[in-house]
């Protein structure tokens, strides 16, 4: 058996042009409006600053416009929240992005759920997790809606399947787990604290690492047969999971790169475009 390897890279170009088509015709309609995504990044880290560029550009493919907030490092809770309430209340502006990480000095959570909910494109804030985990209208966040969408494309199914997802951050793992409840899979959310850990994963028809740590979930301890969705990346191109050995065992799998982390600008933009025509067509 070989598996299908779930192209988020090919899945996000396909989007990028269907978001044209639509981002061009809301600017027919509306003279010549088009959905504005704001970045906010504080402070110089490379990675952060890097990221940002990458979003912007993706704005650009599809003929969105970006608006860049930069703030130095210094920058303190209340001048960010100052910040975000500027755009809050900017009706240009569609979608509201903060950067992750800030520094530490500033409450990022509150800065976060400082972000107005139809301006969330992100999907970060406590409300919006709230509302998506009930199954109510909100943009959900934005690595693991882009993981759904990938495996909502390639039709893998979810419903009724036991889905194990390795990790727990309030921006992955949490939401990722209940986006999968809210399909109907049966989940088991993993975490540092968890025993019998190869167990339970050699239990999972689908396995979704979100840890953090190279290739720290090996591949004997899945089963054949498994969905394989690896959210993770580190120097040298290698995710959370041992992904080789599983080339001719796993049902599909995601390759890094190239699998979830295209999905997760690409949800970024799909949401803001959403956004963007929810406002200007009123």
């Amino acid at each position: 058996m070989s598996a299908v390897v779930l192209d988020g890279k090919a899945l996000a170009a396909k989007t990028e042009q269907e978001l044209s088509a639509r981002v061009a015709k809301l600017k027919e309609q509306s003279g010549g409006q088009t959905p504005i995504l704001a970045t906010i990044l504080v402070g110089g880290d490379p990675a952060s600053a890097t990221y940002v560029k990458m979003k912007g550009n993706a704005c650009k493919r599809i003929g969105m416009d970006s608006l860049k907030v930069e703030l130095p490092e210094s920058t303190t809770t209340e001048q960010l929240l100052a910040e975000i309430d500027a755009l809050n209340n900017n009706p240009s502006v569609h979608g509201i992005l903060l950067q992750h990480p800030v520094p530490p000095q500033i409450d990022e959570r509150a800065c976060f759920d400082a972000i107005a909910l139809e301006k969330d494109v992100d999907g970060v804030t406590c409300l919006g997790f709230g509302r998506m985990s009930m199954g109510e209208e909100a943009y959900g966040c934005a690595t693991p809606k882009g993981i759904m969408r990938l495996l909502e494309a390639y039709e893998i199914p979810m419903s009724g399947k036991h889905a194990v997802v390795v990790g727990r951050s309030p921006i992955l793992g949490k939401p990722m787990a209940l986006m999968l409840l809210n399909a109907n899979a049966t989940v088991t959310i993993c975490h540092s604290k968890t025993q019998n850990l190869p167990a339970l994963i050699a239990q999972a028809d689908i396995v979704v690492g979100a840890v953090g740590k190279p290739e720290f979930i090996k591949a004997e301890w899945i089963k054949d047969g498994a969905v394989v969705v690896d959210a993770g990346y580190h120097p040298g191109g290698v995710g959370d999971i041992e992904l080789a050995p599983l080339a001719d065992r796993a049902a599909a799998i995601t390759p890094v790169p190239g699998g979830v982390g295209p999905m997760t600008i690409n949800t970024l933009i799909y949401q803001s475009v959403d956004s963007g025509e929810k406002k200007i067509n009123g």
